[in-house]
């Protein structure tokens, strides 16, 4: 089995920003990320991702804006969030069926939290991809515990990408799929500022890496892989479908604003081959980080966020490469089989079109 890499340990470098320290949402400061990956006998491959903005903890909320590329999947929270333009927990991401015990965990979490005992209402942010053609998504195997792992487990540095937490059973662009992250530091009219987005990758369309297409038939994939004792009458190869986009700023921005940055992170998707089908849910959230002071400092002049989306994309689109090139062949429900795109064929393809490095 070939060893996971990231696009620019495989000599893949997406756009001309600069990428943070670990190249990750938790170069936004305060971001911390927490997996939890339930792998159990031959057909559970899921799990649950929290991004943790630890700002949260000291001022309630933070503004944020919703993007909805394509409106076929599930948001928890989502109509309150446009509606108040900011979130107030963390958000989390898992799949399709346990959407709402993931939700009903994250509020008995955040009920537990000192100082709010009192509390009497909350909207618990929780996103998802459907992961039901490698895990039985019908079992509905996440529990509280699970939940309250990711969270407490969440940490700075480099996130785990490819088959963990909610990524464990996803696929995207005809192969295995999942967690995947980057970040970008840019310059505005207020200096500094990052860029950090985490991506749950389940679509279908043909990749595309640095514009080149990169087909299952090129790269030796099956096309219908289904292993050889699956069950009778296994399906063929579900396309996939879905994409959750998490983007993290320190830079000081409005709810609108922070809805034309998500609106940005969707477009990236085209840059990777998405096909946008109808069954696709296509979701990005957008939030901001930057403390909020007295007298309160007015928000980024609308002729300074070009920077950002510039960053935004090229985050984008690398967290979703990274999401395929960290991931891992996977065998799960009923025999079916998602195939990690083939390093060693993808950089000798690259390299008859001059477009990358050898890896």
């Amino acid at each position: 089995m070939q060893e996971p890499r990231r696009a620019r340990q495989l000599g893949i470098e997406i756009g001309v920003l600069p990428t943070g320290a670990h190249n990750a949402i938790t170069d936004v400061s305060g971001v911390r990320v927490g997996h939890t990956t339930i792998v159990a006998g031959d057909s559970i491959r899921t799990g649950v991702t929290a991004v943790v903005p630890e700002q949260l903890f000291t001022w309630a909320a933070l503004p944020a804006g919703l993007s909805v590329g394509n409106g076929y999947g599930k948001i928890v929270g989502s109509t309150q969030v446009a509606e108040l333009g900011e979130i107030e927990t963390p958000v989390l991401l898992t799949a399709t069926l346990s959407t709402f015990r993931v939700a009903d965990a994250l509020v008995t979490y955040l009920l537990g939290l000192p100082g709010r005992e009192d509390a009497q209402s909350v909207n618990p942010v929780v996103a998802e991809t459907n992961d039901g053609f490698l895990s039985d998504i019908r079992a509905r195997p996440v529990t509280e515990e699970h939940v309250l792992a990711a969270l407490h487990g969440a940490t700075g540095g480099l996130p785990g990408e490819g088959c963990v937490g909610a990524g464990t059973g996803t696929g995207a662009l005809g192969f295995k799929a999942g967690i995947g992250t980057s970040s970008r530091v840019t310059t505005t009219s207020r200096g500094a500022a990052t860029v950090g987005v985490l991506v749950q990758s389940n679509f279908s369309g043909v990749l595309r890496v640095c514009g080149v297409p990169v087909s299952r038939e090129r790269m030796g994939v099956p096309v219908a892989p289904v292993t050889p004792g699956a069950a009778p009458g296994a399906a063929a190869e579900h396309p996939g479908n879905s994409c959750v986009i998490v983007v993290a700023t320190d830079a000081r921005l409005d709810a609108r604003q922070l809805g034309r940055l998500a609106r940005r992170a969707i477009f990236a998707m085209g840059r990777v081959g998405s096909d946008f089908t109808s069954g696709s849910g296509d979701y990005a959230l957008a939030f901001a980080t930057a403390e909020p002071v007295l007298p309160v400092l007015p928000v980024l002049p609308e002729s300074d966020v070009d920077p950002l989306f510039t960053a935004v994309l090229e985050a984008t689109e690398e967290a979703l490469l990274n999401s395929l090139f960290m991931a891992t062949t996977t065998v799960g429900f009923n025999g079916h089989v998602r195939y990690a795109v083939p390093h060693d064929r993808l950089l000798a393809l690259l390299g008859e079109r001059g477009v990358a490095g050898t890896g």
